[in-house]
């Protein structure tokens, strides 16, 4: 039997995530702002945690129903039979969000869930399960438009973006499946030389690796739907065990990294150590301006500063057309793309980007602008922009 569920992922990347999802076995996809729903067993399931390189998460739909009131929610809450999938040892969180509701407090929507949860157990077993917001065994999530509200349960636990070998102590700017559906969006190819050279933590060159070597990217880490009640440990068993078979061993590959900042080349080392990549890529420390490519085509892909303190702006404005500049002298023949939330890098770049793609990091909006440069040419490939 077919099971819904809806992955979010960044906005902008919907339409790559969908297409990620069918090849994972995922059926009826559909893109709308912000994820993506589908249809498709537990094994889709369990395959689209494991493998999806794009998703924020997996949720699996549990109810659905009308409201006018917060207590129509209370009624649908308490109707799932939560029970079936965890018990009351299990802790959870409730997670409300919504678009155009007519209620006023999506908090006190937050309580009643709970409460409706609470109860549902203290009618079945006679106890209850307790709230952990921090690091719960089970993540409700509840979706309010004007008239319908949708339950959720959650069945990967840590956002899909955590994959499990980041040390901690690093927060990248960059999400993970936000890099990897900009190298999706930018049509690299695994064999494809790719340089990031302004490559702080190393995610974009992490990601291109584990494309490469067609590693799944939650090896690495456990998820929510392993501690559910129905869970099918034998089949969970053979869809890692399948990953595991088309996981390649490490190698070098055609893909370089380097920044201006050694201690940023540092952080990206000891990521590609602790991700089992160190000997895949190769680490520079080098200033953007003066680098030149390793090969005479391929793709660089940059996330570079924007300006966020008093200083700041007025550098980045001196170093935007410098940049355009070392692009149409070093870098023809490659296809470069630069994300950035700034509007003043494609007024000050001096290049003529091929497409605009509108992306999101989180809330901030941002643009990864395309410039394709023509070997023996100083100037990027005319082509008409996209609309920004």
């Amino acid at each position: 039997m077919a099971e819904h569920f809806f992955s979010p992922c960044p906005r902008g990347l919907e339409t790559a995530l969908a297409a990620e999802l069918e090849g994972l076995g995922a059926r009826q996809v559909q893109a709308v702002p912000g994820g993506v729903g589908w249809q498709g067993d537990w094994t889709a399931c369990q395959r689209a945690n494991l493998e999806s390189r794009i998703a924020t998460r997996v949720l699996w739909r549990v109810g659905q129903g009308r409201y006018r009131a917060e207590v129509d929610i209370y009624k649908l809450a308490y109707s799932v039979t939560w029970a079936k999938w965890f018990t009351a040892d299990d802790t959870i969180r409730i997670h409300v969000t919504a678009q155009k509701s007519p209620l006023k407090s999506l908090e006190f929507i937050t309580l009643r869930v709970k409460d409706a949860v609470c109860d549902h157990f203290r009618t079945v077993s006679g106890r209850r399960p307790s709230v952990d917001t921090a690091n719960p065994a089970v993540r409700i999530h509840v979706f309010l438009t004007a008239d319908m509200v949708t339950l959720y349960v959650d069945t990967s636990g840590e956002a899909l973006y955590k994959r499990g070998y980041k040390p901690a102590a690093v927060e990248a700017p960059l999400k993970e499946n936000l890099a990897a559906g900009i190298l999706r969006l930018s049509g690299w190819q695994p064999g494809e030389a790719l340089v990031d050279p302004m490559c702080g933590s190393g995610t974009f060159l992490i990601e291109a690796a584990l494309m490469a070597l067609d590693v799944a990217p939650g090896l690495g880490r456990k998820f929510a739907f392993e501690r559910f009640r129905h869970h099918d440990r034998s089949a969970w068993t053979a869809v890692r065990a399948a990953a595991e078979r088309r996981r390649q061993a490490p190698r070098v590959l055609p893909v370089f990294g380097s920044d201006i900042v050694g201690e940023w080349v540092r952080r990206s080392r000891l990521n590609l150590e602790a991700a089992g990549l160190a000997d895949c890529v190769r680490l520079d420390r080098a200033d953007v301006l003066e680098r030149m490519p390793p090969a005479a085509e391929g793709v660089m892909v940059a996330n570079p500063p924007y300006g966020v303190r008093i200083g700041e702006a007025e550098e980045l404005a001196a170093f935007y057309p410098r940049l355009g500049d070392a692009l149409k002298r070093n870098w023809g023949g490659w296809r470069c793309y630069l994300f950035t939330a700034d509007i003043q890098l494609p007024k000050l770049i001096g290049l003529k980007a091929s497409r605009r793609t509108p992306l999101f990091n989180g809330a901030l909006e941002c643009r990864l602008y395309e410039y394709r440069m023509v070997a023996g040419s100083n100037r990027s490939r005319d082509a008409a922009p996209a609309s920004s």
